[in-house]
């Protein structure tokens, strides 16, 4: 569907406003993804706070270019989406998850990190980064850890003795 002048500078607008206030944004290529798989992943992206849209590539490529990011701005072929949100690593990790369950329709294909350019490679490492909840708890292990084990030296050395 065509866009009038109008819509398109409302587009412009909006991935501008998102490139401003987002910390991090993804680029998503997601040619031959069904309308029921995009649908379900529109929506696990709303309850991360992830912002998802559909975007042309010269609207993405002017909102771009207006703004000053470090680095080369990866290639963004194929049909183009943009994934954002206020969590440094919840737009990576969350899309991370829809192309690992739909990885012949699904792709990042590098985005925004910290005011930076980066490749698909790099999100996807960012993307791996456990949520703060499960790094708290492997934290907690850590600390708990000698803990248990002077624990299990002290009951033994108490079986011993009696």
């Amino acid at each position: 569907m065509a866009l009038n002048r109008a819509k398109k500078e409302e587009v412009v607008k909006k991935l501008k406003e998102a490139l401003k206030h987002s910390k991090s944004l993804v680029f998503v290529n997601f040619r031959g993804l069904s309308v029921t798989n995009a649908t379900s992943m529109r929506r696990a992206l709303k309850k991360e706070g992830v912002s998802y849209m559909v975007a042309k590539k010269t609207l993405t490529n002017l909102a771009l270019d207006e703004e000053k990011f470090e680095g080369t701005k990866p290639p963004l072929e194929g049909e183009l989406a943009l994934a954002w949100g206020e969590d440094l690593v919840a737009p990576a990790r969350e899309v991370y998850i829809f192309q690992n369950k739909f990885p012949e329709s699904l792709k990042m294909m590098g985005g925004i990190f910290e005011g930076r350019f980066m490749t698909a490679f790099e999100i996807e490492e960012i993307a791996k980064i456990p949520t703060m909840d499960v790094l708290r708890g492997k934290f907690v292990n850590i600390i708990n850890s000698p803990i248990q084990r002077i624990a299990l030296a002290l009951n033994e050395i108490a079986k011993i003795k009696n």
